[in-house]
């Protein structure tokens, strides 16, 4: 199906609507796109859809969407208005329910608290490490990395990239490959955007009334499993499971599909 796209403050977000059925929506993670999540194999789109009618689409400065090079346009606050300008452009009729993986487990919750209407359920994939408090965050590997790619480039860092030891959990799987779907000049302005933001205070994510589904996978410090365990606290009656394999992570479909036929 061709793209469609929508436009908001220096960036045109590339979507597509398909199937039939109660809405869905996903939103990938950082250096993601959609082509990019399908190419991963852990989870099965076309099961999801099976049953729903689809929304994906490439957060700003990734895929066929378009950014400029200003790192504020990637703080989280602002992914997230590029989706609620996408559910205002599609003029929905009905609440939907929405998935995100790490950056977009952060534009689920925060679209969910400024709009809560519009959203049924949430499934909250990868959480990403969050409300770290002193010098020594583990988020400062953003900021790290964007500081790298101005001072040495960018070819010079997608090549370190390529080379990195996979996560522990997929140190065995040819197919979890992630050349950072981002053109060269959006690579440090993204990743400084992404290093200055944080998930949603604990409070705003506690009244959430969402039911929701929360799936994270170990050994990954940028989305680690604390996170992931707190906001199953946060959030009254929500489910949370843990993989600790790949053949686990790849149960999360049809973990998924359950949640949604709930």
């Amino acid at each position: 199906m061709q793209d469609r796209y929508v436009s908001r403050a220096g960036a045109r977000i590339a979507y597509e609507l398909t199937g039939s059925g109660p809405l869905l929506g996903y939103a990938h993670g950082v250096f993601l796109s959609r082509a990019a999540v399908r190419r991963l194999h852990l989870l099965d789109f076309d099961a999801l859809a099976a049953d729903h009618r689809l929304l994906t689409y490439d957060q700003r400065g990734h895929g066929h969407s378009t950014g400029r090079p200003v790192a504020d346009d990637y703080h989280f606050e602002n992914f997230t208005l590029d989706l609620l300008a996408l559910l205002d452009e599609l003029d929905l009729d009905e609440p939907i329910d929405f998935m995100g993986s790490s950056l977009g487990c952060d534009v689920a919750l925060r679209a969910a608290i400024a709009a809560p209407s519009r959203f049924r359920r949430l499934v909250l994939i990868i959480p990403p490490v969050a409300w770290e408090q002193g010098p020594n965050r583990t988020s400062r590997w953003y900021t790290d990395n964007a500081e790298s790619i101005e001072s040495g480039g960018a070819a010079r860092w997608r090549r370190k990239w390529a080379r990195r030891e996979p996560l522990p959990i997929f140190a065995d799987f040819p197919s979890f490959d992630l050349p950072p779907d981002i053109p060269d000049d959006l690579l440090a302005p993204v990743l400084r955007g992404i290093g200055q933001s944080d998930l949603p205070s604990p409070e705003e994510i506690a009244a959430l009334p969402h039911p929701a589904l929360i799936l994270t996978w170990d050994t990954d410090p940028l989305h680690p499993v604390p996170t992931a365990e707190r906001l199953h606290g946060l959030l009254p009656g929500s489910a949370l499971h843990v993989a600790r394999t790949v053949a686990e992570v790849q149960t999360w479909t049809s973990r998924i599909t359950g949640f949604l036929a709930g």
